[in-house]
């Protein structure tokens, strides 16, 4: 089970302070009618990636009390598109990642975890709605949410990167870039580019575990049950 005090996770911390992480790398700039990426040779088709961002909208919609709320919502989310295949994207550079490094994660782990955030949260509901509110993620996809988050937490402690250090950062980000090169991503410029900059901040992936791994130690991540 995991230790109350290791989940210090993207449920808790600021909602505003997105960390700093390196950009990877976009490998190609070929035309893929129909595609918005190419991620290791698979499409995310636009139809794939709009029946995505409808799901957010529908779960905003559902959430809010009426119209006005719902337009509210909408305009803080202007970007929702964009920002939902950035996060499509780098989630399979992750789990790509987590692969090369002989990472899993069990259905247990994933229902340990759930069980922990719906108990801070205050209930399944409030947990659905802070994820909603906070990453864009819909109650339908937050089970695959939280299967990330374990991987990028299992990832660091896989690697023996201490990722509240420069050092660490810098080895669980290169992984990442490795992950990139080998899938040799290609994004439709139409919605941004996977732009090389090791500064840069990845501002366009509104995804938890960015957070999480980058302000915790691989010590307070997830263990096997």
């Amino acid at each position: 089970m995991h230790r109350r005090n290791s989940r210090r996770t993207a449920l808790v911390l600021s909602a505003a302070a997105i960390a700093a992480v390196p950009a990877l790398t976009a490998c190609g700039s070929e035309a893929h009618p129909g595609a918005a990426a190419v991620v290791g040779g698979q499409r995310i088709t636009v139809s794939q990636l709009e029946s995505r961002v409808n799901e957010v909208r529908d779960a905003q919609q559902d959430a809010t009390a009426d119209s006005a709320q719902y337009e509210q919502a909408i305009a803080k989310t202007g970007g929702l598109t964009r920002n939902t295949l950035h996060t499509m994207v780098l989630d399979r550079v992750l789990h790509r990642a987590a692969t090369d490094a002989g990472v899993t994660v069990s259905r247990k782990e994933m229902q340990g975890m759930r069980a922990g955030l719906e108990q801070q949260a205050g209930g399944a509901k409030q947990l659905e709605v802070a994820w909603l509110q906070q990453y864009n993620i819909p109650p339908k996809r937050l089970t695959e949410s939280l299967r990330t988050e374990i991987e990028a937490q299992k990832l660091a402690t896989a690697l023996g990167a201490d990722t509240q250090t420069q050092q660490g950062e810098a080895a669980f980000w290169k992984a990442l870039a490795t992950a990139s090169k080998e899938l040799n991503i290609d994004l439709n410029p139409r919605y941004g580019a996977w732009a090389v900059s090791p500064r840069a901040r990845l501002v366009e992936a509104k995804t938890p575990w960015l957070k999480q791994v980058t302000r915790q130690a691989p010590a307070d991540a997830q263990q096997t049950a």
